[in-house]
């Protein structure tokens, strides 16, 4: 039987999936991954091409926890103070005072982020790793949980900016969320010819539980045959001669504390491989990056983990 802070995950993970499902139609297991990432007090990175859904959901998701959230629209003239916030003048008190930017919410909607200049997009590294601000020598907390949740569109499209290594290695996890099917895409367009919207969502928790099931979430065993099973990928990609760069120790982190989060939500408490296995490609595969041979030789990186997770002999005990 499951413990009763196990059994609590499961309760407000599938009351989210449900609220959320009601919006963004036939992604339930994207959305359970998405809704992991938020355990973790991780960052989600929606990478996919324009129209499939990734706003809508990071819209869905903010409006079903009861806490704030702002929403920032990235565009090339974009400034670093627009996100983090500015020192202003107040002539009545003849005195310098921070005006907060949007990044002090706990739910921070970056969309389309690679539209920004990188000396925006760098602006988000502080906060995203630290969970503060400094402006003119003062460090400022953001609010508890924070959470942010970032669109971009492809590489290939015009007028974008390639991410950083350094940055999509703060996003615990990359989803796609790809097309829906047929029937789902025919249900949509019903809903929307009946004026559905996504301001309709009631929130079905509040930031304070959300904070208190990260807090609780190392109930979740973690063998050590699991552990070195971990470390093992993380290795694998560092020695692979068509990567340029493998996955850092905060992958093998963020790792850990999704498949904790995952096997929660199974209603577990342990960690087993084949919870390793169901987010891997998600958490490591943005902290991967090609040879130029390799991209020339047409190699993907998803193919490629694959291969290297199969041929890594799987842990026999997940409990001890």
């Amino acid at each position: 039987m499951a413990s009763p802070i196990i059994s609590r995950v499961n309760t407000v993970v599938d009351a989210l999936i449900d609220n959320v499902d009601s919006v963004v139609r036939g992604k339930r297991h994207e959305v359970r991954l998405a809704l992991c990432c938020l355990l973790t007090e991780g960052h989600l990175l929606l990478d996919d091409v324009p129209g499939t859904g990734k706003t809508s959901l990071a819209k869905a998701i903010a409006n079903s926890i009861s806490g704030s959230w702002k929403r920032v629209q990235f565009t090339p003239d974009l400034l670093p103070t627009d996100i983090t916030g500015v020192m202003v003048f107040d002539q009545r008190s003849s005195s310098f005072s921070f005006r907060e930017g949007p990044v002090f919410t706990n739910v921070l909607i970056g969309d389309e982020i690679n539209r920004g200049s990188p000396k925006t997009q760098a602006a988000l590294l502080e906060v995203m790793e630290e969970r503060q601000v400094t402006s003119d020598g003062v460090s400022r907390p953001v609010p508890h949980p924070f959470f942010v949740i970032a669109t971009q569109n492809p590489r290939d499209f015009q007028g974008t900016f390639p991410l950083p290594d350094v940055q999509l290695d703060r996003f615990t996890m990359r989803l796609s969320l790809g097309y829906v099917d047929a029937d789902t895409e025919a249900e949509l367009l019903d809903s929307f010819h009946r004026g559905r919207r996504n301001d309709e969502l009631d929130p079905v928790t509040n930031a304070e539980e959300i904070d208190e099931i990260i807090s609780e979430l190392d109930i979740v065993t973690v063998a050590p045959s699991i552990s070195e099973y971990i470390v093992a990928i993380a290795t694998a990609t560092r020695q692979h001669p068509d990567l340029r760069l493998g996955v850092s120790t905060r992958g093998t982190l963020a790792l850990l504390r999704v498949s904790r989060a995952f096997a929660a939500t199974d209603n577990r408490s342990y960690v087993t491989p084949e919870d390793i296995k169901a987010v891997a490609a998600p958490v490591l595969g943005h902290r991967m990056a090609l040879r130029a041979e390799a991209e020339l030789r047409g190699v993907r990186i998803d193919a490629l983990l694959a291969d290297l997770i199969a041929g890594i002999p799987v842990p026999r005990s997940a409990k001890s």
